[in-house]
């Protein structure tokens, strides 16, 4: 009996719509039917496929200390001057902050020039006493440095004290100075746009300046003669008698607005000669002070 032969249909391995097939990959039975299912559920699936997340990098250890790095060189502090030294060249730049006016020459040349070198002049009035307050200071502070080493080498710095703290207060008023809006560039340029008003409130403040220096010189000078006294040398005292009196402020400036600022050129020449006698007084003195200071050091 012939056994009738069946047919398999032929839809049974035929592709479904949308699906591929493909008869030539070789894949073990277990993973073949993995593969394929991922396939599938790839392929067929609405949402998008997660990417594996990679490997975490390294994280840089920012606990870790980083490596010293060498700083830079050490650089030695400037030698100190002795205090000996810083009266001596105190006293050798008088040249340079003394300066001393020839009234008629400046007058000459301010006529000359215009009133051009006027200008000059103005500048140099504020410049000077700004400089000179400032040198002066330095040889006074030097020299009480001096005497105060060398009464420590004599035993005497409590005997002296007294002396030595008066000294500090006269210096201390110099000193405070030193910071009074006083730069000579600024000034001018103030004389330049307002000229008149300008020269008039500086010559008001250069006066107060050369009293209030002259009277805290004074008394640093007198201290310090009693010091280097007491330590066996002779300093002249300049003493208040040099310090002159405050001008009439409101005189001369009624003076110069009904003079119709003539009187200017009295103004400008008291501020040259009164500044230039306070410095020819302090040239001598400080002549004395350098040479006991040479004798006690």
């Amino acid at each position: 009996m012939t056994g009738a032969i069946r047919h398999e249909p032929l839809n049974r391995y035929a592709t479904a719509p949308g699906r591929h097939w493909s008869s030539t990959v070789s894949l073990p039975l277990s993973h073949a039917g993995e593969t394929a299912n991922d396939r599938e559920g790839t392929l067929m699936s609405d949402q998008p496929r997660e990417e594996p997340e990679p490997a975490a990098a390294a994280q840089p250890n920012h606990g870790a200390r980083p490596a010293a790095m060498p700083g830079p060189p050490q650089v030695p502090p400037p030698p100190q001057v002795p205090a000996a030294e810083r009266v001596r060249v105190a006293a050798l730049r008088r040249d340079e902050s003394d300066y001393i006016f020839s009234y008629w020459s400046a007058l000459g040349w301010t006529v000359l020039t215009l009133g051009i070198y006027g200008f000059y002049v103005f500048y140099q009035l504020v410049r000077r006493m700004r400089d000179h307050n400032a040198r002066r200071l330095e040889l006074l502070d030097a020299a009480t440095t001096v005497a105060w080493e060398q009464a420590g080498r004599q035993g005497l710095q409590q005997e002296m004290g007294p002396s030595f703290e008066r000294a500090a207060g006269q210096l201390a008023v110099m000193r405070q100075m030193t910071g009074d809006f006083r730069e000579p560039v600024i000034w001018l340029v103030f004389a330049i746009v307002v000229r008149g008003i300008a020269e008039i409130v500086a010559f008001v403040l250069l006066d107060q300046d050369l009293i209030k220096h002259g009277q805290a010189e004074a008394g640093a000078g007198y201290e310090l003669s009693v010091i280097y006294g007491r330590l066996g040398q002779q300093v002249p005292s300049p003493g208040q008698g040099h310090v002159k009196g405050p001008d009439n402020y409101v005189g001369r400036i009624l003076a110069a607005i009904f003079s119709l600022g003539i009187y200017m050129f009295w103004w400008f020449y008291n501020q040259m000669e009164e500044p230039n006698k306070h410095f020819a007084s302090n040239w001598a003195q400080e002549e004395e002070l350098v040479s006991a200071v040479e004798a006690v050091s």
